[in-house]
């Protein structure tokens, strides 16, 4: 589905794939300039994060469009959908750099079919789609009585 507003082409849900990487998905909308600039935009329920997966995922989005289209991606936005305010982010060399290696490690868990384990960092718990399969409370309690009988036999 698109529309065209002042001269921009807006694609919604527009599926992207890059065969070199492995990767396939689908962009929330990708606006298309009349000069060939190419937006990648996501849409996201909360307001900005500390850590930077958002911006890692518009940019693995900005490789898939680059490799399909042969333009580059040089920034893209994500709408916080809480503030309605639009975040320009420059999809950086380091950013394009870093994509490679997640779906690496994403098939090594498939793989093992086990999922990774939880982070230390348990603020990010909050809001993530993968908490009830993950159970982080679980699995730091079970590392923890790991511990604890690690240290109960070490006199």
């Amino acid at each position: 589905m698109h529309e065209i507003k002042q001269g921009i082409r807006i694609e919604f849900a527009l599926p992207v794939w890059s065969d070199k990487l492995g990767l396939s998905g689908r962009c929330d909308m990708v606006e298309f300039h009349l000069d060939g600039t190419i937006f990648p935009v996501g849409y996201k329920h909360g307001k900005k994060k500390k850590w930077t997966n958002d911006d890692l995922q518009l940019s693995a989005q900005a490789v898939c469009l680059q490799e399909m289209k042969g333009l580059e991606v040089s920034s893209g936005v994500i709408y916080h959908i809480q503030s309605k305010r639009r975040r320009n982010v420059a999809i950086t060399p380091e950013l394009i750099a870093d994509v490679p290696r997640h779906p690496v490690i994403v098939r090594e868990l498939f793989q093992q079919q086990k999922l990774p384990p939880s982070t230390e960092q348990t603020q990010r718990c909050n809001g993530c789609s993968m908490t009830n399969a993950c159970s982080p409370q679980i699995s730091r309690a079970q590392q923890r009585v790991q511990k604890l009988n690690a240290q109960l036999y070490q006199m």
